[in-house]
C-alpha cells in the first residue's frame, strides 16, 4: 500500500489528519485480517512551497522540511496512527527518480526543453482513465506556471532546470530538481515494484497527481498496474474544502489543544471515508461526549471486575453471547464493506448499554454470570477499539485528559466547579431551588454537567447547552 504523504513546509491541518487516519484504519483492519502489509508513505521535501517558505524564513529548504516531518510524526502519534513500514523522502531518492525519467525518455514519452524534461501526454492515449477527464479539458497552470515551450498545454514537468537560490541535483539534463508527480512513481516502484495492491490519498490527488503517476509509471514500465485506487473525501468548513492555500484551515495542534486527540479521531471516522465531512464545534463536542461515555463505561466495567476476587467461569449467558456475536459480526460486515466505520461506531451502543445495565440496574446486578458477562463485553469492545485506533493507554488517563480539555474549553478551574457544587448543595439544603437550578444551568452552558447520586454530586464534560440544540436539530 502506497499513500501520498504531506508536503512538509508547515504544521499539518485536519484535512491531512483525515487522510492518514483513514488509511491507518485500513492498515489496522488489513493486519487484523492477517494480511502482511507493506505500507509506504512518503514525505515531499523538495517542492516550490517548501522553497518559498524557506526563503521567507532564511532557512535551508531541506532542514525546514525535515523539521516539519518531525512535527508531522508528533501529530500522528497523538492521533494513534501507526508508523508505516517505510517513509521515504524525495531528497533521498534522486537516483531512482532520475533513472525513471531516463526510462520514460528512452520509451519516447518525454522530451527535453532547455534543461527541463516534460512528459508528453499525447504519447499516452489512456491519459485521463482514472479521473475520466479528456486531455482537452485539462487546465494548464495546475500547480505550475503555463509554459509555451510545451508541445501540449497538459504536458507536465518530470525535471525542472535549476534556478538561482533553489536546491538542485545533477542529472543527464543538467542541474535541477524533480517535478511534483515523478517522485511518487519512482518511490512506489522502488519499494513495491511497478504493480502493487493499493494506492491512496486525498480526493484532490485524483487529478492531476495520480493521473500523472499512472501515465509516468506506465511509460516507464508497460506492466505497471495498481489494483485499487482509494481516495478519501475532503474536510470542509462551511462547505468549502479546507486547505492551506485557501487559508481556511485548523491545524491538528489547534484542535487537540482543546479537544482530546481521540475525540478528533472519532470525529474523522464518524463519516464514511469517501464522503465529505464538515468540521464544526458541534461535531467535535459530540465526538468528545461520545468518547467520554465509551471510556467511562469501560472504566466502570474494569473497576467492577477488579473489585471482585471470585473465580470466574468461562461461560456467559446466551443473551450476552448473542449481543457479543452480533456486535462482532456487524463490525466485520461493515468494515469489509469499504470500511463503513460509522456503522461500527453506531453498533457500539448495544454492548455499552448492556454493560451499563449490568453495572447500574437492579436486575443487572443480580444477573447470573454478571462478572463473566462484563469481562467478555469489555474484551470485544476493546478489541474493536484497538482496530479502529481508539483504544487509550488507560481508561482513567483518557477520562482525566477529557476532563482537562473540557475545563480548558469552559475557561473554568476544577476548584471553581467544586465551589459551585458546594454552593448548590447548600442552596438545595436551604430549599433555594431557583438558585440551585441557576448554578446547574450556568455550568451546563459552558459544557459542565452535574451528576447527583446518593454519594453526592460530581461533574463530567458535556456538550454546552447552546450546541446541544444544534445537535438536536441535526
Amino acid at each position: 500500500m502506497y499513500v501520498c504523504g504531506v508536503t512538509a513546509y508547515d504544521l499539518s491541518h485536519i484535512g491531512h489528519a483525515r487522510v492518514y487516519v483513514s488509511f491507518d484504519v485500513l492498515y489496522r483492519y488489513l493486519r487484523h485480517l492477517e494480511y502482511e502489509v507493506n505500507y509506504v508513505r512518503n514525505f515531499t521535501d523538495v517542492d516550490d512551497k517548501i522553497i518559498a517558505r524557506a526563503n521567507e524564513m532564511g532557512e535551508d529548504p531541506i532542514n525546514l522540511s525535515r523539521r516539519y516531518c518531525q512535527e508531522f510524526h508528533v501529530d500522528m502519534t497523538y492521533l494513534h496512527c501507526l508508523p508505516p513500514s517505510v517513509e521515504p523522502c524525495v531528497s533521498d531518492h534522486m537516483p531512482q527518480i532520475i533513472d525513471m525519467i531516463k526510462q520514460i525518455i528512452d520509451n519516447d514519452c518525454a522530451y527535453r526543453v532547455e534543461g527541463d524534461v516534460y512528459f508528453s501526454v499525447d504519447k499516452f492515449p489512456e491519459y485521463g482513465r482514472l479521473s475520466g477527464r479528456k486531455v482537452e479539458d485539462n487546465r494548464a497552470g495546475e500547480r505550475v506556471a503555463v509554459d509555451s515551450r510545451k508541445k501540449n498545454p497538459a504536458d507536465f514537468a518530470l525535471w525542472k532546470a535549476a534556478k538561482k537560490g533553489e536546491p538542485f541535483w545533477d542529472s543527464p539534463w543538467g542541474p535541477g530538481r524533480p517535478g511534483w508527480h515523478i517522485e511518487c512513481s519512482a518511490m512506489s516502484a522502488a519499494y513495491l515494484g511497478y504493480s502493487f495492491d493499493i494506492h491512496g490519498g486525498g480526493m484532490d490527488l485524483v487529478f492531476p497527481h495520480h493521473e500523472n503517476e499512472i501515465a509516468q509509471s506506465c511509460a516507464a514500465c508497460k506492466q505497471s498496474n495498481i489494483s485499487y485506487w482509494i481516495h478519501n473525501g475532503f474536510v470542509t468548513i462551511d462547505s468549502e474544502k479546507m486547505s492551506k492555500s485557501l487559508g481556511n484551515f485548523f491545524t491538528i495542534r489547534q484542535v487537540i489543544d482543546i479537544y482530546h486527540p481521540l475525540a478528533l479521531r472519532l470525529f474523522l471516522i464518524g463519516t464514511h471515508y469517501r464522503s465529505p465531512i464538515n468540521y464544526s464545534d458541534v461535531q467535535l463536542e459530540s465526538a468528545s461526549d461520545r468518547v467520554f461515555y465509551i471510556y467511562q463505561t469501560l472504566h466502570d466495567c474494569q473497576n467492577a471486575m477488579d473489585q471482585d476476587d471470585m473465580t470466574k467461569k468461562d461461560s456467559v449467558p446466551p443473551h450476552i453471547l448473542d449481543c457479543i456475536n452480533k456486535f462482532y459480526n456487524d463490525f466485520l460486515t461493515s468494515m469489509s464493506d469499504d470500511l463503513h466505520t460509522p456503522v461500527v461506531l453506531a453498533a457500539l451502543s448495544d454492548p455499552l448499554k448492556t454493560i451499563n445495565d449490568l453495572l447500574h440496574t437492579r436486575k443487572g446486578k443480580k444477573q447470573e454470570l454478571r462478572l463473566e458477562s462484563l469481562a467478555a463485553l469489555e474484551k470485544v469492545i476493546r478489541d474493536v477499539l484497538t482496530i479502529l485506533g481508539l483504544m487509550p493507554a488507560s481508561y482513567s488517563e483518557a477520562l482525566l485528559q477529557l476532563r482537562e480539555k473540557a475545563l480548558k474549553r469552559s475557561k473554568l478551574t476544577e476548584d471553581h466547579i467544586l465551589q459551585k457544587i458546594e454552593e448548590r448543595t447548600m442552596a438545595r439544603k436551604n430549599k433555594e431551588y431557583e438558585k440551585s437550578d441557576a448554578i446547574r444551568k450556568d455550568l451546563a452552558a459552558v459544557g459542565i454537567a452535574l451528576m447527583d447520586s446518593p454519594d453526592g454530586t460530581t461533574w463530567r464534560p458535556a456538550i454546552p447547552l447552546a450546541l446541544q440544540e444544534q445537535v438536536a436539530a441535526t
